[in-house]
């Protein structure tokens, strides 16, 4: 049966569907994405899919005709209502589907929605979501499938219980929490209290127009409200969530932003403790300190390429306990359940630092090099990928000591590292610098420079 709706091509991006409301996803589409992701299941032989949404005003409308769809298909669904994106994954996993939709514009602008879906274990990308977008144009009929049913369940308090019950801070603690507006307002305050912490609360309001700041701890300017209550109060130290709070970003006492790079430091150095040897998994875009301090607490570094589908993926296909990118996915299999969680990673920080009467100094103390922010090359549609595929093939960096090709290219030198990558999301390339000195940054910005200049000579560089 093939539908009359022409549906906007360029939502189905590389790690999940995402696009503006209602122009590009409204109720019809997610009605059609129901009935597609119905038909895989079938396909699949997996019968119930949970579905959950994030506090956007579009989110409500979107979650029901998705259920609708999939009912109409004959897949009953299980109803969580507004939660937190991790909190629909450990619906997937304690409600034993494996399938889950979440309904979530993460940290894009309000008028932004999207879906983020696992199928029968495996979080959908790349040609998955491709497919998806085929099926709905040209969907199997219906007709004498069996509608499914849809059930409502409240998933907040087993999830907080189950948290608090292994997840275990050695002495209470003053915290600041900055929601942002995001859907992890309905949960966080209530997880770090149940964890024994005292607990400040900036933004924890669900509010879908994001009134007060952009939630997103990935940008600096968005964690300044957190830094300035921190600094002013008697909180030891602040965390921050996105707007479907399944990344994380911490501030210190002194105002200081601990990336998730040196999160994952800190995340390793305790996973290694009790699974030694093992293999912790990080994206092309972190710093070199990652692997070197894998190594020196006893596991094998393994560098991968960035997107929080694809890190998922590679965590199942290794079996490691623990991974992490540089945007804020941490993914804990060791003690969870692998996917990533920015409530849980932020109790699993709350666990480490407690041992120290100094939590600021402890995490202050993790390394870290001279690093830019991502700078971006804006380009047309196409253009980034092409380019960065040259640069792989014919680019010339005659003082690196080795390069990686596994995403984009990452140039490695004595006193730091340069970075080339295709955005999977917009038509940029992102490109990130670290050094031991800023003289160094500059030296490897110029051999990148002359990199590229060469391969296209009217390039108009940010840096």
């Amino acid at each position: 049966m093939t539908n009359t709706v022409n549906l906007p091509a360029d939502v189905f991006k590389a790690y999940d569907i995402r696009g503006t409301v209602p122009e590009q996803l409204n109720a019809e589409f997610a009605r059609l994405l129901g009935l597609a992701l119905a038909q895989q299941a079938r396909a699949e032989s997996v019968n119930t899919l949970v579905v959950g949404y994030d506090g956007r005003l579009s989110s409500p409308e979107l979650a029901q005709a998705l259920q609708h769809g999939l009912n109409q298909g004959g897949i009953n669904t299980i109803d969580l209502g507004m939660v937190p994106t991790p909190v629909v994954y450990y619906g997937a996993y304690t409600q034993h589907t494996g399938s889950a939709v979440a309904i979530t514009g993460s940290h894009n602008p309000s008028n932004y929605n999207g879906f983020k879906i696992m199928m029968a274990g495996r979080t959908l990308h790349g040609a998955d979501i491709q497919k998806l977008g085929q099926m709905m144009t040209a969907l199997d009929p219906t007709d004498g499938i069996e509608q499914g049913s849809s059930t409502r369940l409240d998933l907040l308090d087993a999830y907080v219980n189950e948290i608090s019950s292994t997840v275990l801070p050695q002495r209470p603690m003053k915290i600041a929490i900055d929601c942002g507006n995001g859907v992890g307002g309905v949960v966080a305050s209530k997880l770090y209290q149940a964890l024994g912490c005292s607990v400040d609360e900036l933004y924890c309001q669900v509010d879908g127009s994001f009134p007060n700041h952009h939630p997103d701890p990935a940008d600096p300017a968005n964690l300044q409200d957190l830094i300035h209550h921190v600094q002013t109060s008697d909180c030891e130290l602040g965390l921050a969530f996105d707007g479907d709070a399944d990344r994380l970003g911490v501030v210190t006492k002194s105002g200081e932003i601990i990336w998730p790079d040196r999160q994952l430091i800190l995340f390793a150095q305790d996973v290694l403790q009790r699974v030694p040897g093992s293999t912790i998994i990080f994206d092309v875009k972190c710093s070199r300190h990652v692997a070197r301090a894998i190594k020196h607490a006893g596991g094998k570094p393994q560098m991968w390429q960035t997107g929080h589908s694809l890190i998922k993926a590679k965590l199942a296909e290794t079996g490691a306990p623990l991974a992490g990118e540089m945007s804020g996915h941490i993914f804990f299999k060791e003690r969870w359940y692998g996917f990533d969680d920015g409530l849980y990673a932020g109790a699993r920080l709350l666990e480490i630092v407690s041992a120290h009467e100094d939590a600021s100094a402890i995490l202050e103390e993790l390394p870290k090099d001279i690093s830019t922010p991502e700078i971006k090359l804006n380009m047309a549609e196409g253009q980034p990928h092409a380019l960065v595929a040259r640069l792989q093939q014919d680019g010339k960096f005659p003082t690196a000591t080795s390069i990686s090709t596994i995403d984009g290219v990452r140039a490695e030198y004595a006193d730091g590292f340069g970075l080339a990558r295709a955005s999977n999301t917009t038509p940029v390339v992102v490109l990130r610098f670290e050094g031991d000195t800023e003289q160094d940054i500059e030296r490897i910005k110029e051999e990148f420079r002359q990199a590229l200049i060469a391969l296209d000579p009217d390039l108009s560089l940010p840096f």
